[in-house]
């Protein structure tokens, strides 16, 4: 498969692939947070990991709520078996701010440097905008970490139009750009094109990254097609109205545009569905879909193996506007 022409990530000389391997999956089932998922053999993420390589991809993200750091030592230690080094690969982590103020972004880097050894912290995120402390001080503890060689970059998740315009003001005044924020963003979810978070990251030369891509599996199809399998998943996800046979009503037109434009490349919906993503705007948007399988993995990287017409782009465009 051809290599992906890699992007800038935000206003920094980093260069990410259009799709990166998000790793929450890989949490070892711990915790509150990584017990959304049931635990991976080490067989079974070494795939993963190793089809995402060779299929292009050269970055991934992690976090420290992933397993309480498990994700990311899984993440280095499968990434050393396959005889990657560090500057091999982009490595993006974040920290907690639940019940924490910015002095804790300091004392914790030592820990996320420590779960990720000896890869280094490319891009550290703060992971959402609730914390016991400002913006400002938040942004000032990061840039401590980019000026102390820590860190390379700096980025945000979960973060408003207002709060990412605050976070970028901060990091400024010490020379430091904001390189991207972190959203909930598909094809079934595009409120970030309604609440200014877009507009504000065009405006700002920041990257999007999209989680939560394939709007964790629904734009498949295979939910449409088999609604009573949603029992089957452990975590909160068969309680979301979505999976209702209501919800899945509704975003079936979608899904049957997305498997009619899949036929005509030979390819299938979901691939679909990140195509569309990481292209409708241009380079700003980028995607992180996770994988349990190595065939999700090969997936992923085949998702931009081809090239959406015109026609197409607006067609999808059309039939998920409302979900905007």
């Amino acid at each position: 498969m051809d290599v992906m022409k890699l992007r800038k990530l935000g206003r920094s000389d980093i260069e990410i692939s259009p799709i990166g391997l998000g790793c929450w999956q890989f949490s070892d089932g711990a915790g509150m947070v990584g017990g959304f998922w049931e635990a991976l053999p080490s067989g079974t993420v070494q795939d993963i990991v190793d089809a995402s390589l060779r299929g292009g991809i050269n970055w991934f993200d992690t976090a420290e709520v992933y397993g309480q750091g498990r994700s990311e030592q899984v993440l280095s230690a499968t990434l050393t078996r396959l005889g990657k080094k560090p500057g091999d690969v982009v490595i993006a982590t974040k920290w907690w701010p639940t019940l924490r103020g910015a002095a804790s972004i300091g004392k914790t880097i030592g820990s996320r440097m420590s779960a990720l050894n000896p890869f280094g912290i490319d891009l550290h995120q703060i992971h959402h905008a609730w914390a016991f402390s400002s913006i400002q001080a938040q942004a000032d503890a990061m840039a401590d970490l980019v000026q102390a060689g820590k860190i390379r970059t700096v980025g945000v998740s979960n973060f408003s139009a207002s709060q990412m315009r605050a976070a970028h003001a901060a990091l400024a005044k010490r020379g430091v750009p904001l390189v991207s924020n972190q959203m909930l963003y598909n094809l079934l979810d595009r409120r970030i094109e309604s609440n200014g978070v877009l507009a504000a990251a065009q405006e700002l030369g920041i990257t999007l990254i999209a989680y939560s891509p394939l709007a964790q599996g629904l734009l498949s199809g295979k939910f449409h097609d088999d609604p009573a399998l949603i029992k089957t998943r452990v975590g909160p996800r068969r309680f979301m109205p979505k999976y209702w046979p209501s919800g899945l009503a509704r975003s079936r037109p979608l899904i049957d545009e997305l498997r009619k434009v899949a036929a005509a490349h030979g390819v299938t919906a979901s691939q679909v569905a990140l195509n569309w993503l990481v292209h409708f705007h241009g380079e700003t948007v980028v995607a992180i879909p996770g994988a349990t399988k190595r065939t999700h993995a090969e997936e992923n990287v085949g998702a931009v193996g081809f090239t959406l017409s015109q026609e197409e782009l607006r067609r999808i465009d059309e039939l998920s506007r409302p979900f905007l």
